[in-house]
């Protein structure tokens, strides 16, 4: 397991996906103070981590809302470097999922965690890249950097690139977003990046104007019903899908509009990557493979 001693990073973004808020609902002004809240830990305790923005991801009703600690002064695009020193000189990206808590809520640890092993093989057979991913193995310890901080649980270090870090309680989420939030949020993205250890600024080692990531984690909440291969109950395996993602850099994309006949919402283009859950969504879209194309195509030559 990798300490955070000695290793400063920051953490640049957080995706939020939530069920439709109204908008007195949206967690816009609780996760801001749930940030400077972490932030002042963070620096009390001497360490160099920052928490940066918070993006939210809602279900088809409602578009997605970014929420900053502090004003845009920084790109929200964030990557990892290919052989980065810091991560061992490895070019793959290890994963690993959380089976302490790795149960959804209404599905069986193993369908699962199956679901998860589907969702991560299916960004892992793009056929423009071999990045590759490494699944690790969670080793039985109950993995999340972040829920370590925010007094839930945890470990305060990490061992893959990127970590599902399990189905957590509605708590959870209620210290991430406020009160009500467990009724809002389904999964929160956090990215953590490496900073300059005199300057405490980020780094950008490859030159690629991009912050370079130290490490992602992933939680999903348990609050709500989970299934396999359902819209409702929520499909476990087209949330992993959307959230591992945003481990591997890609951000939403897609518009919202609403037909006035039948009052539906529709997204153009439909993609794993909206800004919104709309059903089982289990196989990539053009928009999907070309955004990861252009992230990964070159990799590890780039």
């Amino acid at each position: 397991m990798k300490m955070p001693c000695g290793m400063p990073f920051i953490i640049v973004a957080v995706v939020v996906l939530t069920v439709p808020p109204t908008a007195s609902a949206r967690p816009e002004a609780p996760i801001k103070a749930m940030m400077a809240k972490v932030n002042t830990q963070l620096e009390t305790g001497g360490g160099n981590v920052r928490l940066w923005v918070v993006e939210t991801h809602t279900a088809s009703q409602s578009e997605g809302q970014i929420v900053y600690f502090k004003n845009r002064t920084l790109q929200l695009d964030a990557d990892w470097v290919p052989a980065d020193p810091r991560r061992d000189g490895r070019t793959d990206i290890s994963w690993l999922s959380d089976n302490v808590e790795g149960m959804a809520t209404g599905v069986f640890l193993a369908d699962t965690q199956a679901a998860i092993g589907r969702a991560m093989t299916t960004w892992n057979s793009v056929g423009c890249a071999s990045i590759p991913l490494a699944n690790l193995g969670d080793g039985g310890l109950d993995w999340g950097y972040v829920q370590y901080l925010l007094g839930t649980g945890g470990l305060p270090g990490w061992s893959a690139d990127y970590t599902l870090a399990g189905w957590l309680p509605g708590e959870f989420f209620e210290n991430v977003g406020g009160p009500g939030a467990s009724d809002i949020i389904l999964g929160v993205t956090f990215t953590f990046i490496w900073v300059d250890d005199s300057t405490g600024t980020p780094t950008d080692i490859d030159n690629n104007h991009k912050a370079d990531v130290a490490f992602r984690e992933t939680y999903f909440n348990n609050k709500f019903e989970w299934g396999i291969n359902t819209g409702s109950p929520i499909d476990v395996e087209s949330i992993v899908l959307h959230e591992a993602g945003h481990g591997l850099s890609l951000g939403h994309f897609g518009k919202l509009f609403q037909t006035d006949a039948n009052g539906r919402f529709h997204f153009a283009p439909l993609a794993v990557m909206n800004a919104g859950y709309t059903g089982v969504q289990q196989d990539l879209k053009g928009t999907d493979v070309g955004a990861f194309c252009s992230i990964w195509s070159s990799w590890p030559n780039r």
